[in-house]
């Protein structure tokens, strides 16, 4: 079943029906559908489909030729272009009478194998592009190199491409989509637990409670998910195990640079190198507190809900699950799944908010959102704030999101009126967010308050 990416669909269309050459780029994280993606637009359009592999240039002419013959004749044979640029061009001319889409899938690995490729595509583009009705579309999984090698500007194929799309994971919204039969609170779960990349998804079985299907996958020896992580890092690493230590150190609770070097026993400057290639890949985030840049006060965390729950439960319980105890693990994990849900939550409301500026709706229009945390100088402790968001100097909108199972109460508001004062903004707009619902104390102090959002999780259930 193919959910979603209707904008991608939407850019690509809109490129193939231009009837000119098209050279369009599309990248992303492995596992989020760039693949069937593609293969969804060309369905029914005169396409030369080929994915390259993880093997020499031979090979990859081979089946390059073999992709570019099967189109042409309908028949499988086994002749072999000359050259990768004798193939290009030999799909650049054909491209001159009719409108074709040629697809190389896994670019990195062929570019790899053959170091010429990059200048021959330029070369050839700089020939044809005023001649060939030729889309081409070159799709990669390695972002660090199609970010480095194609489309930075020192690369010999910039400025070429006319469009670029990079892939992202399915945001709540779409993933809600995808488990249609599932209950509103089990949706928010299984987008804590896996997160919104599609292949992930498609492990999911929504008819099944979030304790089954987290058994079926995490719990489970012989499943996908249950060594994902360590898999996906010995792809795209070459030490995994260093990675490894560093991903659970932030699991744990490490978050800034000294403790996560500590736990991991290396020098800081070595964790920092291994850092920015987990935060390339998508896994972890680097964050500050909101309007401040250059600050002692950075901190580190994992970006992506698969990576944050495997390393938060499943590792620390991996004695228990080889062993097939998929009960007692899950006895062991469901105490805490509450605390690890209230992060997701804050990720589920930054979306509403967002949903709500672009809808128009917003009672500020704020420029960017983020988290906040410092120093309370009437309390003189470390104070923080879930969301906020600055629209100039004069506004700002202040959040604070609670995934609990009894309602939010004047308290919170109370305290969150307290912080947003910590700053000088003249207009303000205060949302709170709430699992169940709110107590009518503190329904009637925001009624009085007049600048208060009192929002549930199932009023952002409907608002999708």
């Amino acid at each position: 079943m193919f959910i979603g990416r209707a904008r991608e669909l939407k850019a690509l269309n809109n490129l193939y029906i231009s009837n000119k050459f098209e050279f369009a780029i599309i990248y992303g994280r492995r596992r989020v559908g760039k693949t069937e993606l593609i293969k969804q637009f060309i369905g029914n359009k005169k396409a030369i489909y080929f994915m390259g592999v993880e093997s020499n240039a031979k090979q990859n002419l081979e089946n390059f030729s073999k992709s570019i013959f099967e189109f042409n004749t309908g028949m499988s044979v086994d002749t072999v272009f000359a050259s990768f640029q004798v193939a290009l061009e030999y799909a650049f001319q054909i491209a001159e009478k009719e409108r074709i889409i040629l697809v190389i899938d896994e670019y990195p690995y062929v570019a790899h194998a053959s170091k010429s490729l990059p200048s021959t595509l330029q070369f050839l583009i700089d020939k044809y592009m005023d001649s060939s009705k030729l889309m081409l579309i070159l799709c990669g999984s390695s972002v660090s190199y199609m970010e480095e090698h194609v489309l930075a500007y020192k690369a010999p194929l910039y400025g070429r491409r006319t469009a670029q799309i990079k892939l992202l994971p399915f945001d709540f919204e779409e993933t809600c989509r995808y488990l249609s039969n599932m209950s509103g609170e089990d949706k928010a779960m299984i987008y804590g637990a896996v997160g919104g990349m599609p292949q992930y998804l498609l492990q999911i079985n929504d008819r099944l409670s979030v304790e089954d299907n987290i058994k079926n996958t995490y719990l489970n020896p012989t499943s996908f998910l249950y060594e994902e992580p360590t898999n996906l890092l010995k792809q795209e690493v070459r030490e995994p195990a260093t990675y490894t230590a560093i991903i659970a150190a932030i699991a744990s609770g490490a978050s800034r640079l000294s403790e996560i070097a500590n736990k991991v026993g290396e020098d800081t400057h070595v964790c920092a190198t291994y850092i920015k290639n987990l935060i390339s890949l998508g896994i972890i985030q680097k964050e500050t507190p909101y309007g401040e840049r250059m600050t002692r006060k950075t901190i580190y965390s994992i970006a992506d809900n698969m990576f944050r729950f495997w390393y938060r439960f499943v590792l620390t319980h991996n004695s228990v699950i080889a062993r097939g105890a998929d009960d007692l693990a899950y006895k062991r994990i469901e105490p805490y799944f509450t605390d690890y849900m209230g992060k997701v939550f804050e990720d589920i409301s930054m979306q509403y908010l967002w949903k709500l500026l672009l809808s128009g709706e917003a009672p500020i229009e704020f420029k960017s959102l983020g988290r906040w945390w410092g120093n309370d100088p009437k309390t003189k402790s470390q104070t923080e704030i879930d969301i906020i968001g600055e629209r100039d100097k004069n506004a700002a909108v202040f959040a604070e999101c609670k995934w609990r199972n009894e309602k939010v109460d004047l308290g919170t508001l109370e305290t969150l009126v307290q912080r947003s004062q910590l700053f000088d903004y003249k207009n303000t707009h205060l949302f709170l967010f709430a699992k169940v619902g709110f107590t009518k104390g503190c329904i009637d102090k925001a009624a009085i308050l007049g600048n208060v959002s009192l929002v549930s999780y199932e009023d952002i259930l409907k608002a999708m």
